[in-house]
């Protein structure tokens, strides 16, 4: 989705100009696959690869890299997350070693500091202030049990007037039962993950941005770099482990000074993990009351501590009872 959206971002850019582009990526058949060596070897100014994709083409030996003068990595650290280091070393064997690299990092962890010594020569470093959200964005958060996720959810969709919405989880088999849960209880929804047919996600993709889909539910494959304008909504299903991914998916809304809302769930067993998000962005997240009709009680944190310690830290009764948390919360 990515190497298509440069792709076309660049066609709109070079539109004046002789500058010709072709994006490679997963999924094709062997008709694409056909034009795509085509356009490699009769000459092409720009590439916009996956890295697996491009790789398929290097082995096969024909795309000629003589005059490459440029090399960009975009999203370097989550294409580390999903295990494409090693593709990437082995197209860098394919590159002649005088060229200009370049590679963009949302974090820089010390795997990609070390990817950086091996890759470039000399490189200056640029870091930009860490991003926060936007002012625009209203952010709240609801302290629920896992059980109770599905109600309050369809009740923010059923009251909020918002017309292009994203939820955000954590897998795609996550992604896959929600979607399936929202499209049975009658919401326009669908999902955005990996086992679909790259035709499917680029119509999933092509219905949401033309508002024929108001709820898309994604993976964090949509948080980075993904353009898509006037999000009214995001909801965190869960939250997200690394803080700066909340970052980035809060802010695919409130976009050009825009507003927007966003909306994270947040369990008992994630209070620690928002509170490091709430560190990065230096300040609290309002906690919302539950909305009316969600099943079960509040979680009260407070009270379930105030409960730990009477207890010891132990189950009541000698450790042969159940623990103080509410009858019908979350039994994991």
């Amino acid at each position: 989705e990515l190497a298509l959206q440069i792709d076309q971002q660049l066609q709109a850019i070079a539109y004046f100009t002789p500058i010709t582009s072709i994006p490679l990526y997963g999924g094709s058949d062997g008709s694409t696959f056909d034009q795509q060596k085509q356009a490699l070897t009769s000459g092409v100014e720009v590439v916009i690869a996956t890295p697996g994709k491009l790789l398929s083409h290097l082995n096969l030996g024909y795309v000629p890299l003589k005059g490459l003068e440029m090399l960009i990595l975009d999203e370097a650290d989550r294409m580390m997350d999903m295990g494409f280091v090693d593709d990437i070393r082995r197209i860098i064997t394919f590159l002649p070693k005088e060229r200009q690299s370049l590679m963009f990092s949302a974090t820089m962890p010390p795997a990609i500091r070390e990817l950086t010594k091996q890759i470039l020569k000399e490189p200056v470093e640029i870091t930009i202030a860490l991003s926060k959200p936007a002012e625009g964005v209203d952010q709240q958060a609801y302290v629920v049990f896992d059980m109770q996720k599905a109600n309050a959810l369809e009740h923010i969709l059923h009251t909020n007037e918002a017309t292009s919405i994203v939820i955000f989880a954590g897998r795609k088999i996550e992604v896959k039962n929600l979607a399936r849960h929202l499209q049975k209880k009658g919401f326009n929804a669908a999902g955005m993950h990996s086992d679909l047919e790259q035709i499917e996600r680029e119509q999933v993709m092509l219905n949401f941005r033309n508002r024929k889909l108001r709820v898309l539910v994604a993976t964090d494959v949509v948080s980075r770099g993904i353009d898509i304008d006037d999000i009214d909504l995001v909801i965190n299903y869960d939250v997200p482990h690394d803080p700066e991914d909340y970052v980035h998916r809060v802010g695919r809304t409130a976009r050009a000074a825009r507003k927007g809302t966003a909306i994270t769930f947040v369990n008992e067993k994630q209070m620690r993990e928002f509170g490091r998000i709430e560190a990065l962005i230096g300040y609290e997240v309002k906690k919302m009351p539950l909305p009316a009709g969600t099943n079960g009680p509040a979680y009260d944190p407070k009270a379930r501590a105030k409960e730990s310690g009477r207890n010891g830290g132990r189950r009541a009764g000698g450790g042969r009872g159940r623990s103080g948390g509410p009858r019908n919360g979350p039994r994991h």
